[in-house]
C-alpha cells in the first residue's frame, strides 16, 4: 500500500497476555478489563496509546527502523507529529486548524481522527481512517491479585510500603482486536497511503517497545491485514475476520493457560481457505508480525 490511492482494509490482531495487565479499568481499581461473562477486554484507546508513543520518540530505534524502511526523511518528520500528546497547546491547535495547516502536521490526526471540538470549527472536525474495535478475549480471563511490597515507603513513619492487591494480573488470554480502513474517511483527513503504512508498520512493536511492570507479557502472536483491490471493499469484513480468529482447543468457557490451548495447525488452514476465497477480491493476506 505505498501507491497513492488507499483501499478498503481488515484487519485482525491477535494478542496473547501472560501474567499482565494488557489495559487496567479505572473503575474497578485498575483490575485487568473484564466482561460480564469473564471475557476480558483491552480497548483500542489503549492500543492507540501504545501507536502514538512510538511514532512519537523520534530518537527511538522503533521509529528509526520504519522511517527508513518508508524513506521518511528528517525533513518531513514535522508531518508526523502528534495531537495526542502532554505538551500540546490548545490555542495553537485552533490556529494550525483555522490556518489548514493541522492535518498536515498531525499524523493521529489524519490516521486516527481527532475529537478537538470547537463551536466555530465543528464542520472540520472529523472521523480517522483507521478503526481499531474493543478487543475481546476468546475464552474468559482468570485474575490474579496479590500485594506488592517496596523497602521505600511512601510515609515516613512506616519500615517499608506496600500496595494491598496493588498487581492485578490476567494469568493467560488470547485477545483479538479487530481494524478497519475507512477510504472514504481518507479524503476528509488528507491521510495518504504511506500515513497507513507506517500504522501498519508500527503495530507489530506495539506492546513489546512499550512493556512496563504491569505489563511485561503482553505480545501479538499475529498482525492479519487484508487490503482490498478497490476503496469501497470486495469481500466481507465480519467473515474474514472470523476465518482470522484462532479457535479453541477444548471448552471455550474454561480460562486457557498457554498458547497450545489455541488450533495453530487449525488457524493454518483457515488461512489458506481465506486465501482462495478471496484471491481474486484482495491483494492477500499479510501478517505483519512476519514483516518485521
Amino acid at each position: 500500500m505505498m501507491g497513492d490511492v488507499i483501499n478498503r482494509g481488515t484487519g485482525l490482531l491477535v494478542v496473547e497476555v501472560i501474567n499482565s495487565n494488557p489495559n487496567g479499568n479505572p473503575d474497578q481499581e485498575s483490575d485487568p478489563r473484564q466482561r460480564h461473562d469473564g471475557r476480558g477486554e483491552i480497548s483500542p484507546v489503549s492500543f492507540k496509546r501504545k501507536v502514538r508513543d512510538l511514532v512519537l520518540h523520534k530518537e527511538g530505534p522503533v521509529w528509526k527502523e520504519v522511517s527508513k524502511k518508508l524513506d521518511i526523511k528528517v525533513s518531513d518528520f514535522s508531518k508526523y507529529d502528534l495531537l495526542e500528546k502532554r505538551d500540546i497547546n490548545r490555542q495553537t491547535i485552533v490556529k494550525e486548524i483555522q490556518e489548514n495547516k493541522f492535518l498536515e502536521k498531525y499524523w493521529d490526526a489524519r490516521v486516527f481522527g481527532n475529537t478537538f471540538l470547537e463551536d466555530d470549527l465543528s464542520d472540520r472536525i472529523q472521523t480517522g481512517v483507521a478503526q481499531f474495535a474493543l478487543a475481546v478475549s476468546i475464552s474468559p480471563v482468570r485474575i490474579e491479585r496479590m500485594t506488592t511490597t517496596k523497602m521505600a515507603p511512601v510515609q515516613e513513619d512506616k519500615s517499608r510500603g506496600m500496595a494491598p492487591l496493588g498487581f492485578r494480573i490476567v494469568e493467560h488470554g488470547v485477545y483479538c482486536m479487530p481494524f478497519f480502513i475507512n477510504a472514504t474517511a481518507a479524503s476528509k483527513t488528507k491521510c495518504t497511503a504511506k500515513d497507513i503504512e507506517l500504522l501498519l508498520q508500527i503495530i507489530p512493536y506495539a506492546y513489546t517497545h512499550t512493556a512496563s511492570y504491569i505489563r511485561p507479557q503482553v505480545n501479538i502472536r499475529h498482525a492479519f491485514y487484508v487490503e482490498h483491490n478497490s476503496p469501497v471493499g470486495k469481500y466481507n469484513d465480519f467473515e474474514i475476520i472470523e476465518e482470522l480468529t484462532p479457535k479453541r482447543i477444548g471448552d471455550p468457557e474454561s480460562s486457557s493457560t498457554l498458547w497450545n490451548d489455541y488450533d495453530s495447525e487449525g488457524l493454518k488452514s483457515q488461512i489458506d481457505q481465506l486465501t482462495a476465497k478471496i484471491k481474486e477480491k484482495t491483494k492477500g493476506i499479510r501478517d505483519l508480525m512476519l514483516e518485521m
